[in-house]
Formats: structure tokens, sequence, C-alpha cells
């Protein structure tokens, strides 16, 4: 599930500099080596208890969820059928339905199939709960999100040019991001990004943006081998459209309700879209969250790759069914250090690391919804200008990016 779960170390490394190169804090840089090992054992103690008393109460829960969520979409999508009807002017089937039908979308992809891809649930023997079989409610192949997410993002979470998930490829979201003219745009590429959610994480997971930078210098095999991923991309887009867009309008013809079930489909997917986006852009976006260069994870010890999952993670405060439809990714922290842990269990160790975080003093990063999302779209907006130099204007960097842009024509100078 995730391939770094199983470092060790036996020479722990030098302690860290107080400063990064950039000149901002480290915040781990009080602790010792010997420190950092300690908190690696206390949280394989914490991993410890857990997974040893998984049980049939976790197994229920997980098949509650599901049954939840099926009933509530087979519902939704029957209330749909007759969502041109309306009574007293308006049409309660297309509100209810609607409603009803993102909430399972949700459902489905934050508590169940983020979670069950992870392996969370494969100590059951379930094949129908399974990593290796579930096909979620998605644009994207979950061959491909596993490789992405999984492979990829948990392994190298926060190191800066290795975690493509820091900020997708088109936001800069830490100062020590280079900054370049593209970025001046990105208060509008979030937004456009949060709608089309779906399909964004689809070109991510396919690793669109980087075929079409490299494609020129891939040998025939290489570009073979992605438009097979390419082919399955457009088949799990051409299903799911077929589902929402085609399938479920044309069940509602007799009605009379095509073209409102087509309506509430399409709000259903934007609503699913803003808020998988706005949950997983609280988890690793905020103010306060750590990011790491690529040379610090060389030789990471395991207590080191504990650290780095703390500090470039942040959580959500809420209610219990708030964290359920969070996928309880509001334990972004939790998570991070347990990925393949029942979700449903994160409250309970949430504590236990909070302690342990606060001990060493170090920043568990967490916060209301609000807070957290009002803290990442501030960032989105600040960081689209450079950084600040001395003896340099931003206004005269910008100028000088606009022109160099004109000359090149292209967008992705870094200054």
């Amino acid at each position: 599930v995730n391939s770094r779960l199983s470092v060790t170390s036996a020479q722990p490394r030098p302690q860290r500099p107080a400063l990064k190169k950039s000149g901002r804090p480290n915040p781990a840089a009080h602790l010792t080596p010997e420190q950092i090992e300690q908190i690696g054992l206390e949280l394989d103690a914490i991993r410890k208890e857990v997974m040893d008393s998984r049980g049939e109460r976790d197994a229920a829960y997980i098949r509650r969820v599901i049954a939840t969520q099926r009933y509530l979409e087979m519902g939704s999508r029957a209330l749909l059928l007759f969502s041109n009807v309306k009574v007293r002017g308006i049409r309660p089937a297309w509100w209810l339905g609607t409603a009803g039908l993102g909430l399972s979308k949700i459902l489905e992809n934050m508590e169940i199939g983020h979670n069950v891809m992870h392996g969370q649930w494969d100590w059951m023997r379930d094949p129908k709960i399974h990593s290796t079989a579930w096909e979620w409610d998605n644009a994207s192949p979950s061959s491909q999100w596993k490789h992405s997410h999984n492979e990829i993002h948990h392994t190298f979470t926060n190191v800066l040019g290795r975690d493509n998930d820091l900020g997708y490829g088109i936001l800069r979201v830490d100062e020590d991001q280079k900054w370049s003219l593209f970025y001046l745009f990105q208060p509008i590429w979030h937004v456009g990004n949060a709608l089309m959610f779906e399909y964004s994480i689809a070109a991510y997971d396919l690793e669109l943006g980087g075929y079409l930078a490299k494609r020129k210098r891939m040998s025939p095999e290489e570009k073979a081998a992605w438009k097979a991923e390419a082919a399955k991309t457009v088949a799990k887009i051409r299903q799911q459209a077929t589902k929402d867009y085609l399938v479920h309008p044309a069940l509602s013809l007799a009605t009379g309700s095509a073209r409102t079930t087509l309506t509430a489909n399409v709000v259903a997917n934007l609503m699913r879209n803003v808020w998988t986006n706005t949950v997983i852009i609280c988890g690793h976006f905020p103010t306060g969250i750590a990011t790491f260069e690529k040379t610090s994870i060389d030789g990471e010890t395991r207590g080191e790759w504990y650290l780095r999952q703390m500090l470039g993670s942040g959580n959500i405060s809420g209610s219990k069914a708030m964290h359920v439809m969070t996928g309880n990714l509001s334990h972004q922290i939790e998570h991070h250090c347990y990925p393949d842990m029942p979700s449903n269990r994160y409250a309970e160790v949430a504590p236990k690391i909070r302690g342990l975080m606060e001990r060493n003093d170090l920043p568990y990063v967490t916060g209301p919804l609000y807070k957290q999302v009002a803290s990442v779209y501030a960032k989105v907006v600040r960081l689209s200008l450079p950084n600040k130099a001395p003896g340099r204007r931003r206004r005269d960097i910008i100028k000088l990016a606009a022109t160099r842009a004109m000359r090149t024509r292209t967008l992705g100078r870094r200054y």
C-alpha cells in the first residue's frame, strides 16, 4: 500500500539545520536524531495497537457505510425520474434527488472509494471490498489513481519536485516553489480545477502534462504504453458520462423528466467535485504546513518519514458527520501516518498523535473548515505573485516575465 512504511533506521542522520535553504525556519530543527527515532517508535506502537484490534466492529462499519451509500444513490436516482413534476411551483423531487445523489457520490469517493483503494479493508478478505477490485464512481481509473496517489503522493508527501499533489502542476502553494508568469493566473486555474476536479484528477493521474512536455523525446514503446493508459481513461470517462448523462436521463423520458434529470446529474457531479477538492486542498496547502527539499529524504529513516507526514499535513476540526463526509481525511495527519488503517479509527488515534507532537514542540495544524479553506485561498492569491526580493519590485519581476513570455511564447519560464 505504501512502500515507505517499511523504512527502518539503524543509523540516524545528523541533526537538522535551523533554517532551510530558503531561509524559512525548520519546524523540527530542535529535535535530535534520537528524539526523532523515538517518535517513530511511539507511532509504531500506536499503529500496532489499532491494527491488532481490528475486528467485526470495523467490518460492520464499512459495510454499513457502503449500504447507506447505495440506498441513498438508488433512492435519489429513483426520485429524479420524477424531477420535472412541480408542486406549488417547485420541483421537490429535483431538489431532494440532486442533493441525495451529490451526497452519495461524495460518500462513495471519500469514505468508501479512497479508503478501500488504500487497502484499509483488505484484512477482511472480502473480494467485494478490496483494493485490488474496487472501481470508484470517478473519471480516473482506479489503477492510475492508486499509482499517483498511494505510490507517489504518500511516498513523497510535500517534497518539492517529487510530490505532484503539491499544487497538481498548476498551482504554486509554497514560497519555495519557483514562480513563473503562469502562476499569475492561478486563482482562475484553482476555481476551474475545483469545478472540473474529477477530470483534472484523471488528467493528472494519466500524467498528461508530462506526456505533452516529453512526447518528442519518448521512445515508441513509451508512447505506446502511455496511449494504452490514455485509452483506459477515455473508456472510464465514457462509462461515467453514459451512466450519468445518457442512461439515467433516458430512463426519465416516460415522465418528461429527461432534461431535469440531466441537470441534476451535472449539479451532483459539481457538488462532489467542489467538495472533494475543498477537503483535499485543506490537507496539505493551509498556512503552517511544511514542505521539504528533494535532498531531505535521501537516506530517510522511519522516524523521519513519520515526521514528514505529520509536518506536511493538516487536519479539519468538526462533527462526526463532517468527518465521514470527508472520508476522514479531516484527520489528514493521522491518515498520512497510517494510510492503511481503517478510517473509522483515525478519531481514536488523533488525540495520541496530537499529544505526541505537542510534547515534542511540533505544530499540529488543525482548524475548522472555513478557516482552512480561507487560508488556502489566501495563499493561492498571495503566491500567484513572485516572492518579495531585496532591491526588486514585484511589478518589475512580472513585467520582465511578461516581456520574455511574449518573446518566447510561453508562460512556463521560472524566475
